[in-house]
């Protein structure tokens, strides 16, 4: 089960890296975005497409 969850989170993580680098988007301030948690990428995704 553990590692169905892991596997979903990264699975997720790369997705929303993926369509940020698309829009042009590689770093939340000094952070580049894989070293963020999934909540924050889920922020900066949010963010990003709510600004547009």
């Amino acid at each position: 089960m553990e590692n169905l969850l892991r596997s979903a989170v990264t699975k997720r993580k790369n997705e929303l890296i993926h369509r940020l680098i698309k829009s042009g988007v590689y770093k939340k301030g000094d952070q580049h975005l894989f070293e963020l948690t999934l909540t924050e990428l889920e922020h900066v995704y949010r963010s990003y497409y709510q600004n547009e």
